[in-house]
């Protein structure tokens, strides 16, 4: 059996890996050959098909299609703007799945995965306040342990995501895991720096795309997603709802925060037409974010607190759903690379 399991594994991934290349060549030929020249048109047109594909259930992700600023905001606006949204009310934790827990904040995620070995966290909240307050206190709440937090993947080079992790690295020796390419960010010039956050983790592990994380029964792939950060990381995993398993992809990095920098939009739509591929080939059917606003996980939760026993699991939101949620990321940041090229 355990060599069945083998060789269905592996033929997944080439499967899931040669998915990935014709789609990427059919990006570059859409890029080469297809394109039209920037206009108001086509910024509309993008729009466009960004609400169509969103249809009723995936407004949330339309704001992308608002225009972005050029610039980043200047320090004094950041550190106010952050500062409104760590002092909002924090939700409570909650259990999406059998093995899969929020123990969030209002504005930023973060999930811990519970294996037979203990517990892989994704993300560690803005602060070392807010990773004793929310990310200990809500999994003992939860009944899980912090002590069995061994992992912490960071899911891209923002405070708002490694800010807890020096702290649970130093307190639970969970090791840290980043991308290359972040942990060299945060290593150099930060994109984001403000007091509110403190200093970034010190580097531990270090992944490249398709690496996995492996914890007891559970298994988390990461994908190298660039675009929000250059090195942004979109793990993948099996989560269990009344036994059920599904195929969820938590995407790691959404907004279009980097100012006017068309080549990373350009890679932001290549992440968004890959992962539509991976997500197809391996059947994925649920979308989490780091970001609740993005993924409707607190109204999620709700429902899930008050619905009876064997009802629908609202996180299960079917493959179709997933791929026009990628869909409509990639068409928002095509509109706002012509508004750029526009300027």
């Amino acid at each position: 059996m355990a060599n069945r399991k083998n060789r269905t594994d592996t033929l997944l991934l080439k499967t899931t890996a040669l998915a990935a290349v014709v789609a990427l060549a059919q990006g570059c030929a859409q890029t080469t050959a297809q394109r039209q020249a920037p206009s108001d048109a086509t910024v509309a047109a993008h729009v466009a098909a960004a609400t169509r594909a969103a249809e009723s259930d995936l407004t949330a992700l339309l704001t992308l299609c608002k225009p972005a600023p050029a610039a980043r905001p200047p320090q004094a606006e950041l550190d106010k703007g952050l500062a409104a949204f760590i002092a909002k009310p924090a939700p409570p934790p909650g259990q999406a799945f059998d093995n899969l827990y929020f123990v969030g904040a209002d504005w930023v995620s973060a999930w811990a995965i519970k294996t037979s070995d203990g517990i892989i966290l994704i993300d560690a909240l803005n602060t070392q306040a807010e990773a004793a307050a929310l990310i200990e206190g809500g999994m003992r709440k939860l009944g899980l342990d912090p002590a069995q937090i061994k992992y912490v993947i960071v899911t891209h080079g923002h405070g708002d995501h490694y800010g807890g992790a020096p702290y649970l690295a130093q307190k639970y020796r969970a090791r840290v895991v980043m991308s290359e390419a972040d942990w060299t960010m945060i290593e150099t010039r930060l994109e984001f720096a403000t007091p509110i956050w403190g200093a970034p983790p010190k580097r531990d592990v270090s992944v490249k795309d398709g690496d996995r994380i492996t914890l007891g029964d559970t298994s988390v792939s990461l994908y190298i997603t660039p675009g929000h950060t250059m090195g942004t990381i979109s793990p993948v995993f099996d989560v269990t709802s009344g036994g059920r398993k599904h195929r969820a992809m938590l995407w790691g990095g959404t907004g279009f925060n980097f100012g006017k920098d068309v080549p990373r939009l350009d890679s932001y739509i290549d992440s968004t037409r890959r992962m539509g591929t991976v997500a197809q080939a391996q059947r994925i059917d649920v979308l989490l974010s780091n970001h609740s606003g993005i993924d409707g996980s607190q109204a999620k939760l709700a429902a899930l607190r008050q619905q009876p026993a064997g009802a629908a699991n609202p996180f299960v939101i079917g493959a179709p759903a997933v791929e026009r949620a990628l869909n409509v990321m990639g068409e928002c940041a095509q509109a706002q690379r012509d508004r750029f090229a526009l300027q």
